[in-house]
């Protein structure tokens, strides 16, 4: 074959791969390959018009971090509020204050002045009472029940129900994943507290007369003063549920059964309360998670005892610092297989 002939094919040969390059769908493998092997990843640039200019690096990351970081939070919540067992609790919470106040009421109505004992002789001529009242008779049991199913359900429910590995086959990470747990056992725990308020309040005001509400220390304050203080305490006692919320979310990941984390938490409540009884175990009972619960009557008095709130808070934060570590330490290191 002449050198001519050669030449001819050579330049066939590279007209028909031209053609196939340009042809979508014909490219040969070989060749897509060896052109994304040579062509460096271009960086993602600022529009035109930005002043800074430049690569988009660890700023746009950490924003879309955050971003998922709320979308999965707002998902959580709405699976939270929409589940039908935790709006039976949020119901049987508000029903109990209306409950009270209409037992307060007729035993109200019935005795005379002499015989009716001191609580209720307040409550009726302080409409706001039925508030604080409502808290000292569930904080102890029932809404740490509340709280507890919701934050003990939190890892081992999606462990149990076998949902847990596949959330974390997406790139949420563990740590952000118990930080969106924790949040949402959190703010149903501050929407426990509401709830009891607000029913509380309101039928203290159907049932009672309104005015001017006399605190524990015999002083008498204005309506509006009364109102402030009890968002000091549904402050204090959503605090008080969020320091329970971890303890719950700490036993949460050492189980993948959820009945076994909420009756562990509720255990350790009535094994708290058993010691508190004990006089003997004095020494021990200030550090209780339990003892501090019922510190929100500090706004009852006049002034507002600010220092027993301050300890009580405090107390809380510890407990939320100790068992919030645990979580996250038993959380990280765990297999997952579930």
């Amino acid at each position: 074959m002449s050198t001519a002939e050669t030449r001819t094919q050579a330049g066939a040969g590279t007209a028909a791969a031209e053609q196939l390059r340009r042809m979508p769908g014909l490219v040969p493998v070989t060749e897509t390959l060896r052109t994304v092997a040579r062509r460096p990843p271009e960086p993602l640039t600022h529009p035109a018009g930005d002043d800074a200019g430049g690569i988009v690096g660890e700023p746009a990351a950490e924003g879309r971090r955050i971003g998922a970081f709320w979308r999965l939070l707002g998902s959580e919540l709405s699976l939270t509020f929409r589940r039908p067992r935790n709006m039976a609790l949020l119901a049987v919470l508000g029903v109990v204050p209306v409950i009270l106040g209409i037992g307060l009421r007729f035993a109200s109505g019935t005795a005379g002045d002499d015989e009716m004992g001191g609580i209720v002789q307040n409550l009726a001529g302080n409409s706001l009472m039925l508030t604080f009242l409502s808290f000292s008779f569930l904080v102890l049991l029932l809404m740490p029940v509340a709280v507890s199913v919701v934050a003990g359900d939190a890892i081992a429910g999606e462990a149990g129900g076998g949902t847990l590995r596949y959330l974390l086959a997406a790139p949420v990470g563990r740590g952000r994943l118990l930080a969106v747990k924790y949040l949402n056992a959190v703010v149903f725990g501050y929407a426990v507290t509401a709830v009891v308020a607000v029913t509380a309040l309101l039928t203290g005001l159907a049932l009672f007369p309104g005015g001017s509400v006399t605190l524990l220390s015999g002083t008498t304050i204005t309506m509006g003063e009364g109102l402030l203080r009890i968002l000091l305490a549904v402050g204090y006692v959503g605090a008080a549920m969020a320091a329970l919320a971890a303890v719950a979310l700490a036993l949460s990941t050492f189980t993948e059964v959820a009945i076994g984390a909420i009756a562990g938490t509720l255990v350790l409540l009535v094994v708290c309360q058993v010691v508190r009884a004990v006089p003997a175990l004095d020494a021990v009972t200030p550090y209780l998670l339990p003892t501090r619960f019922t510190a929100f009557d500090a706004v009852l008095r006049d002034p507002v005892d600010f220092a027993a709130l301050r300890d009580g808070l405090l107390s809380f934060a510890a407990y939320i610092a100790l068992f919030g570590s645990i979580a996250w330490a038993r959380f990280s290191g765990k297999d997952i297989t579930s």
